[in-house]
């Protein structure tokens, strides 16, 4: 998938522009530096041309003769690479460099125009190219006017020496810069991009219920995705909030029918008619635990940002309540909670799975239940037990499922669990059912601290 990353993409589009640019400046700058080397090389043959016509003499046989020594020591050494001649025209003799020993340098056939300089290029004394400057001059002596060429040449193969010598050099500077711009590239693209990262963070923030929208302090480019995105989010929170207060209006809608079929169960009751009695209770009951359950379902489906809440007053408001019940009112709770302790999770949701795992308890528990809350690395452990008969390992998988009960006799729709289940689904937590140090049940479960 690496293909559809932006950050390899941006970094792909930077590397194959830091290399075409760097290989066109590296061929420029060595033609460049080809230009001026060959301009200055052929300035300074030039001026040994002027050197050797201002020193040049016959004697009289009409050879060429030169008055003292040229600065440079290389035409002293024997194939140094450059190189003097002068050929007489008027009296055909000529005179050389000693560097260029005994060999005589090969001029084309051509007839230069006087006083111009005729540059070309031909073979050296040891068979490599060499490159030419050559003028035509005439030359007054006792012998009468003397038409003659200055010839100064220098090996090619130095020149190439010195272009390559440059290339190596510029290549490594080219390559220094090519790995700097890259870095700079690299650093450039994390941070340009960072803002998605920090949008990527804010979403997962809301999705964790730690905030309820993407922070706006962000740069110009990315503000319209942040503003469509808080849009969507204050849209579909509306959406959620219409279905939910129209199942709420459904709930009260059965609310009075299911009253009045109690009513009617209690009316059939005191003519002796127990078992319709029985079954409309049960079915009305049913009826209302489903109804709670939808309802649950529907509140839980939008965790949007979430407070901390007090753990310790929620779980006591759940026991006094209990204990003002038929079933709780002789039983003796035990809450085990730090009064400090504080969980972020919705206070309705937290008190429908601890309500739902209390009633049960107080069900089957024989006298005593506990309730206990701590942390647990970044999360918080609740844990609720009884003294009951508890539930065998074969059958705690089987009690969690939608209407199950193992106690027929035990008034109830056997939705408790699952409700339980759902709501611990959407903060991707599991119910833990196991055997308790008291002999009943003990259900266990984590929440993000």
């Amino acid at each position: 998938m690496a293909r559809h990353s932006l950050k390899i993409r941006l970094l792909a589009i930077q590397a194959i522009t830091v290399l075409v640019a760097l290989g066109v400046t590296g061929f420029v700058l060595t033609y460049l530096f080809e230009r001026h080397v060959e301009r200055r090389i052929s300035s300074e043959l030039d001026t040994y041309i002027t050197q050797i016509a201002a020193r040049l003499s016959f004697d009289s046989s009409g050879k060429p003769l030169l008055k003292g020594r040229l600065a440079d020591p290389r035409f002293e050494k024997i194939y140094s690479g450059l190189y003097w001649q002068m050929n007489n025209e008027t009296s055909h003799k000529s005179s050389h460099s000693r560097s260029l020993w005994d060999i005589s340098l090969a001029l084309p056939v051509d007839t230069p125009g006087f006083g111009k300089v005729h540059i070309h290029t031909t073979k050296g004394p040891e068979g490599t190219d060499i490159l030419v400057h050559e003028r035509r001059l005439i030359f007054k002596s006792s012998l009468g006017d003397q038409t003659g060429r200055i010839i100064v040449a220098i090996d090619l193969a130095e020149l190439r020496a010195m272009g390559a010598e440059f290339s190596y050099d510029v290549s490594v500077a080219l390559m220094v810069l090519g790995l700097f711009l890259l870095l700079a590239g690299w650093i450039q693209v994390i941070l340009g991009l960072k803002p998605l990262s920090l949008i990527q963070k804010s979403i997962l923030a809301i999705r964790s219920g730690q905030a309820a929208r993407i922070d706006t302090d962000m740069p110009l480019e990315v503000i319209p995705l942040v503003d469509e995105v808080n849009s969507l989010l204050t849209a579909q929170e509306e959406v959620i909030l219409k279905a939910r207060n129209r199942a709420d209006n459904l709930a009260h809608g059965f609310k009075t029918p299911l009253t009045a079929l109690k009513s009617d169960a209690r009316r059939l009751r005191k003519k002796g008619q127990n078992k319709i009695a029985a079954d409309i209770e049960t079915t009305t009951q049913l009826m209302h635990r489903q109804i709670e359950r939808e309802l649950t379902k529907a509140r839980i489906r939008n965790i949007g940002y979430m407070p901390l809440i007090a753990v310790f007053p929620l779980i006591q408001s759940i026991v006094n309540t209990l204990q003002r019940t038929p079933d709780g009112k002789d039983k003796k709770f035990q809450v085990k909670c730090p009064p400090n302790l504080h969980v972020q999770v919705d206070k309705d949701d937290l008190a429908e799975i601890l309500g739902n795992l209390l009633e049960n308890s107080v069900k089957y528990a024989d006298h005593k239940i506990i309730v206990c809350a701590s942390t647990k690395g970044k999360a918080i452990l609740f844990q609720v037990e009884d003294d009951g008969i508890g539930i065998s390992g074969r059958l705690r998988g089987v009690v969690q499922k939608r209407g199950v009960r193992l106690d027929e006799s035990i008034t109830g729709s056997g939705l408790g669990l699952s409700i339980v289940n759902d709501v611990l689904e959407v903060y991707k937590q599991d119910l833990k059912l196991e055997k308790s140090s008291l002999g009943g049940l003990k259900a266990s479960f984590q929440l993000p601290f």
